[in-house]
């Protein structure tokens, strides 16, 4: 029987939860937290959750912290939710860690964009037919976030590996989107807004049908009504949620997007949810930006 992926096509189209790793005093994973952290993503009613992408900071996590949060998530999603496992670094470690996620229940791996500083157009195809092959039971879903990469690219590594059903497109370039997508093939794939909502708006209009966010961590009903308006064709409506959410993006995009995921341990550390603590390379905000963040969480409806 050919696996058809209905579910998971489904949980793409949607808000794309990237939750916090919240840290205790002395360095490590805060369990508890996470645990809490994760129930009130589900209780405000996400239901696709990322362990491991780059707002959890997954290049700061050590091999066995990964897996534990692979774990913590797959444990508290249940039934409630579809977990997208973000997976990387050198192929047999994201092979690893995609049978670990296979294993334990989750529904998909996210295969994070390669660091290499030296990718090839067919090395690219090479890495994600690996990792996809050693998981055909899995829906796997490539960041993108390398602008040359070319949408014939994607279409030939789907050619090979079935199981490549969304793309999760993170090119600051709505034009380029519209353009690789359809050179992939629009209604092939799930397209996932992957600089989530500042350019949800834009990537719906060029044929998205989810996006991901941070934010939702600190506010899930802000992030689902742009979703819902999105979905409705209501761009207005959608444009509200941005212009509410957009100086709170704009702090988190500065600079490179240096304080992308500080300041959303920020906001949740204004509301008593976790502790601010983030690893280098990331680091805290000054007093000042503090404020700010904390003032824009606390006038948000929870």
């Amino acid at each position: 029987m050919t696996t058809t992926f209905e579910t998971q096509r489904a949980a793409l189209a949607d808000v794309v939860a990237i939750p916090v790793t919240p840290f205790t005093e002395d360095g490590s994973v805060d369990r508890d937290t996470h645990r809490a952290l994760l129930r009130r993503l589900l209780d405000g009613g996400v239901r696709t959750l990322t362990p491991n992408g780059n707002t959890g900071e997954f290049y700061a996590l050590t091999p066995q912290e990964r897996q534990l949060v692979t774990e913590l998530t797959v444990e508290e999603a249940g039934e409630r939710a579809v977990v997208l496992v973000g997976v990387g670094h050198d192929i047999p470690t994201a092979i690893a860690s995609a049978r670990h996620a296979r294993d334990l229940g989750a529904q998909m791996v996210m295969v994070h964009q390669p660091v290499h500083p030296y990718v090839s157009q067919s090395g690219w195809v090479d890495y994600h037919r690996a990792i996809a092959e050693a998981v055909p039971e899995l829906g796997v879903v490539p960041y993108i976030r390398n602008a040359q990469l070319h949408g014939v690219r994607l279409a030939e590594l789907a050619d090979a590996c079935p199981n490549v059903i969304g793309v999760k497109y993170a090119v600051p370039d709505a034009a380029r989107f519209a353009a690789f997508a359809r050179d992939a093939g629009l209604d092939r794939f799930v397209w996932v807004a992957g600089l989530a909502e500042p350019y949800a708006p834009s990537y719906f209009s060029a044929g998205a049908t989810g996006f991901t966010s941070g934010l939702v961590n600190v506010a899930p009903s802000v992030s689902l009504n742009m979703i819902e308006a999105l979905r409705s064709g209501d761009y207005p409506a959608a444009m509200k949620v941005w212009e509410q959410i957009r100086r709170f993006e704009e702090l988190r995009a500065a600079n490179g997007s240096a304080n992308n995921v500080t300041v959303v341990k920020e906001a949740l550390a204004s509301l008593g949810l976790c502790r601010r603590d983030v690893r280098p390379p990331s680091s805290l905000l000054s007093e000042d930006v503090r404020a700010e963040v904390a003032a824009i969480a606390s006038g948000w409806s929870m």
